[in-house]
């Protein structure tokens, strides 16, 4: 079985890299001493951006409302996020 990826998701994917890992810096920068505070703060940061677009569009009707570009984004964060913690050595 194939699994063909369209190329939104990737894009959403791809965006959620480096906002996974801006939203993981100003949360540390906001809390250094508490970093388990400052990863909680970025994901739920990252899930509300990534699902707020998707409400956006869906309640205004500007754009494609759809659930699966929330979850490549919010997958695309989470290995941002990761990346931040794996380059700062904690």
């Amino acid at each position: 079985m194939s699994w063909k990826v369209e190329p939104d998701k990737i894009k959403h994917f791809v965006v959620g890299i480096p906002l996974g890992i801006v939203l993981q810096v100003v949360a540390v920068m906001i809390f250094p001493a508490q970093l388990g505070l400052a990863y909680t703060l970025s994901v739920v940061a990252l899930v509300v951006i990534c699902y707020g677009f998707e409400l956006f569009s869906k309640i205004t009707g500007k754009g494609h409302a759809d659930h699966l570009d929330a979850i490549a984004g919010i997958i695309g964060g989470a290995i941002g996020i990761l990346f931040y913690y794996i380059a700062t050595g904690w």
